[in-house]
């Protein structure tokens, strides 16, 4: 570290949790991360509806029918757009979280999930297609956008004691999200009535826009981005999101935070790239991030259907065992045992499950031609995939991004996890219905590679992630620090011992 201040050395004591902080952290999670999870599961119970829908409309403007190849490849792009204005969403967190503030950023955005229900949901009255795409589109990019802020939020404005359990909401409501779109999309209810399904997205966005405006912005944003220290502490912000707790020992660690940074400026991305000194951090964003989607999980929440159909399950069924793998998902995800466990315990054993996992899926699916009852260890494989997703990679990575950087990079590390985030996504999410209409046995050996990332992300987090559990920003910052330190004196050693050789080399001759 190129700075002499040392972290704080005070130890809080224990914040409680109050009604406020629940209450911003459930408001901020439904009207974003909800969005995110019903936005990945939605395609998936009205695929054929959408599909007839592209080939008469097709039939309708040129006099012919589409062909299965191009009917895969419309609907390939129809889900995976979504992925793609994630991405695009990603790259303007710096600049939205900067100008307008963590909140601020999250009630503007609404206007997108607004613009994008419109537009599906009116689809097919217009008998316009590109109308879904399009609209897939707006709400990805809403979805980019809210990924990164929410976790941002309330990590700023927990106390450290409960910043895991309160950064695990969000993927808690991703898996409710998802869960929702499963119900809804049953053939029995709004399994038809596809443009309607699409457009739900609007309910929640709505909520969040009438009542998030009402809770205060993040101190840390206020204090060290905008130097107004009267907002921080003269306002309500203690008031409504600690009680009546004293809060002198929070207060003078952000000052600290502010002290620390108070000659740097937000980092660009660029700039975050080039920083030796974080480089360790970057690069374990970049690990864990891209291993939750190329961890096959995305795959599973866009074609749960097809793969269970390709599993063996009888076709009137698959509906309903689709909408049972999200009840899993949202009882596992309610484990909150993030601050009991930690982090680390949670990523490793998340990824490591999954991993085994989408081993027993391609054996599964090898041997269940010749042994009948291996269709429901494909079945039993798929569950233990979502399992292990909700309980560990669904919500720490996010909350680790946080956590590894000070307020000053913090930006920046959100477009960089979430931009390999939404590339990855996008990726698998176009490509997984081409590996899966090649032979059954392709089929089933592109599990082994997402075997491979699964358990080579958790070998990364066992041997180079910290634990962060109940550690302040500077506190995890400073660990980071030190590795560095040791890395720089290390090269500098290997460097004189080199130049010592080299000059008695030069002697000798």
């Amino acid at each position: 570290s190129t700075h002499e201040q040392k972290p704080p050395t005070n130890s809080f004591s224990p914040s409680r949790l109050t009604s406020s902080l629940l209450a911003v952290a459930l408001l901020s999670s439904v009207g974003s991360s909800m969005l995110y999870g019903y936005n990945l599961a939605v395609v998936n119970h009205p695929a054929q509806y959408i599909k007839e829908f592209f080939n008469l409309t097709t039939v309708e403007r040129y006099g012919t029918s589409m062909s299965t190849e191009g009917l895969t490849v419309l609907y390939s792009v129809t889900v995976s757009i979504f992925a793609l204005g994630g991405l695009v969403g990603s790259f303007t967190v710096r600049m939205l979280v900067t100008k307008f503030g963590r909140k601020g950023t999250l009630v503007k955005s609404t206007a997108l999930v607004f613009a994008g229900s419109g537009l599906m949901g009116f689809s097919r009255a217009f008998g316009v297609p590109e109308m879904i795409i399009v609209g897939r589109f707006l709400t990805g990019v809403h979805s980019g956008i809210a990924l990164s802020v929410v976790p941002m939020y309330l990590g700023e404005i927990a106390p450290k004691n409960l910043r895991g359990f309160l950064g695990l909401v969000p993927s808690i409501f991703i898996c409710i999200g998802v869960f929702f779109a499963q119900i809804l999309g049953l053939q029995e209810i709004l399994g038809e009535h596809w443009p309607l399904f699409l457009s739900l997205t609007a309910v929640p966005a709505f909520i969040q826009l009438m009542l998030l405006p009402w809770f205060p912005e993040s101190p840390r944003y206020l204090l060290i981005e905008k130097h107004n220290i009267h907002a921080t502490v003269a306002g309500n912000w203690f008031s409504t999101y600690r009680g009546k707790a004293n809060n002198q020992e929070e207060v003078e660690e952000m000052q600290e935070e502010q002290h620390f940074h108070s000659s740097v400026q937000t980092v660009s991305v660029c700039e975050l790239l080039r920083d030796r000194t974080v480089r360790w951090q970057v690069l374990s964003v970049a690990v864990v991030n891209m291993g939750i989607y190329d961890g096959v999980c995305l795959q599973i929440w866009f074609y749960t259907n097809s793969i269970f159909e390709n599993a063996g399950i009888h076709a009137s069924q698959v509906q309903y065992t689709t909408v049972g793998t999200g009840a899993i998902e949202v009882i596992a995800g309610l484990c909150f045992t993030i601050e009991r466990i930690g982090r680390k315990p949670l990523l490793i054993g998340g990824f490591g499950f999954m991993g085994i996992c989408c081993s027993g899926i391609t054996f599964s699916l090898i041997l269940q031609a010749r042994v009948p009852f291996m269709h429901y260890i494909s079945v039993a494989c798929v569950v233990g995939i979502i399992a292990g997703f909700c309980i560990g990679p669904a919500g720490v990575p996010f909350l680790v991004t946080g956590e590894l950087f000070t307020q000053s990079h913090r930006p920046a590390a959100y477009i960089v996890g979430g931009a390999l985030n939404w590339l990855s996504n996008f990726t698998v999410g176009f490509l997984f219905p081409f590996l899966q209409v090649r032979s059954s046995l392709s089929g089933a050996f592109c599990y082994l590679v997402f075997f491979g990332v699964c358990i080579g992300v958790a070998v990364y987090v066992y041997f180079i992630i910290p634990e962060t559990k109940n550690k302040t920003f500077m506190e995890i910052s400073q660990m980071f620090a030190s590795t560095s330190e040791q890395e720089v004196g290390a090269l500098d050693l290997l460097n004189d011992i080199t130049n010592q050789l080299e000059l008695l080399e030069s002697t000798t001759t």
